[in-house]
């Protein structure tokens, strides 16, 4: 009898392993969502006030993709909750049923015995003692019997104590589990209507654009804008690339009249040149957008492109095109949070609309480095990552320049 409760504690113990990792998960889960959620009404808030305040017309459709894109990325993560959710409360039920059926069966037994110390009072019990403790044998293994039957009516009434609260805490958690799982399931609902009025409100405001030449206009004329920032902070970066090496020679022509030569270090080079050696793709994925004059994938108008696009994917990883300093982080308008890479020779690499970056202004990258992650901020068309060559000062096709040796 003592090795079956021994068993049935042990597999009890067990089976409750397994709602404490999950609990852990979902947990885990709740945070997650709470910062989507957040992250959520703010852009939401974003896009209230473009509204009202008509904003430029690139603002707007970049702000309505990223609403749309964290609206189903909200919508998957709510789907991953509800799965959790529904999974610890099949285990629960599972585990309710099974600590059921164990009080049902201790219940019983428990019946029987107080039905035989009816019929037979204690007086079996004492003739038993007493010829546990008159007959030859092992003084310590009488011992354990005797103790053995007077503890056993007390353990079995705690043991059977305890299965029962623990089936209380569990019906409890269950009925949590479902109250919250109600909650997910309502907020889903609401949101994926909420995501039909988007998509809806995203496809008015894209056939407008195509309908009215005044929109159109004005969203040219945005996209050149940034165009000429960008190439702006190009210039301005190799200007300073340029003084830097003035500057050096200028001081290696001082040590030289000094007749300091030992030691000294050797200027840049000032020839502009392609990076020498292998180069690493950024990012693999499709490529929405080609390097020169074409018709633009959203817009549905004529532009020039400094650089191309390629398609990504949620917490896809960007990496270093050739080793190189990191000689600016910075928003940039129309390329969202931005890295530009100065490789040998007045090579520049730039990498546009990531969600998160992983390197600071003066680090020394290798090649293939991952230097951040890929997103959709200041996109107008979903996840994906703007890529852009310059030598010098002049872009150069990055499909092309990435062949080179």
């Amino acid at each position: 009898m003592r090795l079956i409760a021994l068993l049935l504690c042990f597999v009890v113990g067990f089976g409750f392993a397994a709602p404490k990792k999950t609990d852990a998960q979902i947990k885990e889960q709740k945070t997650a969502l709470k910062k989507l959620e957040s992250d959520l009404a703010k852009k939401r808030k974003e896009l209230a006030q473009l509204e009202t305040e008509e904003k430029g017309v690139l603002n707007t459709i970049s702000l309505l993709d990223q609403n749309l894109n964290q609206t189903r990325n909200y919508i998957y993560e709510l789907s991953k909750s509800e799965v959790m959710v529904q999974q610890a409360v099949e285990q629960l039920g599972a585990e309710i049923d099974s600590l059921d059926k164990n009080i049902h069966a201790r219940k019983e037994v428990m019946k029987k015995r107080i039905r035989t110390l009816y019929i037979k009072g204690r007086s079996s019990e004492a003739e038993i003692l007493y010829t546990l403790l008159t007959k030859k044998g092992s003084p310590e293994r009488q011992v354990y019997w005797v103790h053995h039957i007077l503890n056993q009516d007390r353990e079995q009434v705690e043991t059977l104590t305890r299965l029962m609260q623990e089936r209380d805490e569990k019906k409890k958690q269950e009925e949590e589990h479902l109250a919250e799982l109600n909650d997910l399931r309502s907020k889903k609902s609401v949101e994926e209507k909420g995501l039909v009025t988007q998509m809806n409100g995203q496809e008015k405001m894209l056939t407008s654009l195509k309908q009215d030449k005044a929109m159109q206009q004005q969203a040219l004329a945005e996209f050149e804008r940034n165009q000429k920032t960008m190439l702006a902070l190009i210039k301005k970066l190799e200007q300073k690339r340029k003084k830097e090496i003035e500057a050096a020679k200028k001081a290696e022509a001082e040590r030289k009249k000094k007749g300091k030569k030992k030691g000294a270090e050797k200027p840049k080079p000032t020839v502009v040149t392609s990076v020498k050696g292998p180069k690493c793709t950024p990012m693999e994925g499709e490529i929405i957008s080609h390097y020169g004059l074409q018709e633009h994938p959203v817009l549905h108008i004529q532009t020039r492109n400094l650089g191309v696009e390629i398609r990504g994917k949620r917490g896809g990883k960007i990496k270093a095109a050739a080793p190189g300093t990191v000689v600016m982080v910075a928003e940039i308008d129309g390329r969202g949070p931005s890295v530009i890479i100065e490789h040998e020779g007045g090579t520049y690499s730039v990498y546009g609309h990531m969600s998160s970056i992983k390197v600071q202004e003066g680090k020394e990258v290798k090649n293939c480095e991952e230097i951040g992650v890929v997103g959709d901020i200041a996109s107008l068309n979903g996840i994906k990552l703007y890529f852009q060559v310059s030598e010098g000062t002049q872009t150069v096709d990055p499909l092309e320049w990435l062949k080179t040796k």
